[in-house]
């Protein structure tokens, strides 16, 4: 694939963060087969660089993401239900890998957030929106339903608004994402960008290996049981923190009122 046929833009701005971005915005950053295979190679890569310490989810242009390419759409009109099925396992793999991806991942959305562009956000760690973004959950309105987004999209924004949002395919604001929990920054436009920072700055100064145990940390303790189980576990996973070099060096820092030294370049 040449450079000019690249669904993605990936950068690298410091040792510690990348950027993914959406980069199809003459179709506003719609889905196809290549993004999603490009999406999924691109954060099997990053999952395994040690050095990084948060991934920007951004897109080109006016739109976040407006869901499905219609092109796309018009090829999968044809298909079988085998060729669906396999079809359809892409897109919900490619979400996983972004979903266990160790690294937080920070969503930078703007314009239009709509169907499968909603389950990209949702995988997001902390999600940031400026105050124009219009979401949509618009598969029932072509007698479709968001199936492998919806883990994804229910968790983010909860059973309740997920239920009303899903069977009535309406469009609604990044105030009211905003106000369901789903969105955790909203912002002008303006000052996207610099919020994106702010926290992607916020993130770099926290212990590395911190970073990535209490994202995992969160993922398993979900909807569990508190047993003698978990409690037995959470202890573990806090004594080997706090017993680990990071974890010792963190708290020496803190004791002699000196900043950390993964806090220096």
């Amino acid at each position: 694939m040449s450079t000019a046929e690249k669904t993605l833009d990936i950068r690298r701005p410091s040792k510690w963060v990348a950027e993914v971005w959406l980069n199809r915005p003459d179709v506003r950053n719609a889905f196809n087969d290549n993004v999603i295979a490009e999406l999924t190679e691109a954060f099997q890569t990053l999952s395994k660089d040690n050095d990084l310490r948060a991934i920007v989810l951004g897109a080109h242009g006016k739109a976040f993401c407006a869901g499905a390419d219609l092109n796309w759409m018009r090829a999968m009109s044809g298909y079988s239900w085998e060729e669906n099925r396999a079809d359809a396992q892409k897109l919900a793999d490619m979400l996983w890998t972004l979903d266990q991806c160790p690294v937080p991942i920070v969503g930078r959305l703007q314009g239009d957030c709509y169907a499968g562009g909603m389950g990209l956000a949702s995988v997001c760690d902390v999600l940031i929106a400026s105050d124009n973004v219009t979401f949509c959950l618009s598969e029932a309105r072509l007698g479709l339903l968001p199936g492998t987004i919806s883990p994804y999209v229910v968790r983010a924004m909860g059973a309740q608004a997920a239920k009303r949002y899903m069977v009535t395919a309406e469009r609604f604001s990044a105030t009211q994402a905003h106000a369901m929990g789903m969105v955790h920054e909203l912002c002008t436009p303006e000052s996207l960008d610099a919020k994106v920072a702010e926290i992607v700055n916020t993130l770099c100064g926290n212990g590395p290996q911190a970073l990535r145990a209490c994202k995992r940390l969160v993922q398993d303790v979900t909807d569990r049981v508190i047993d003698e189980t978990l409690r037995a576990e959470t202890a573990r996973r806090i004594a080997d923190i706090r017993a680990s070099d990071e974890g010792k060096e963190g708290l020496a820092s803190f004791l002699q009122k000196r900043p950390a030294s993964w806090t220096q370049s």
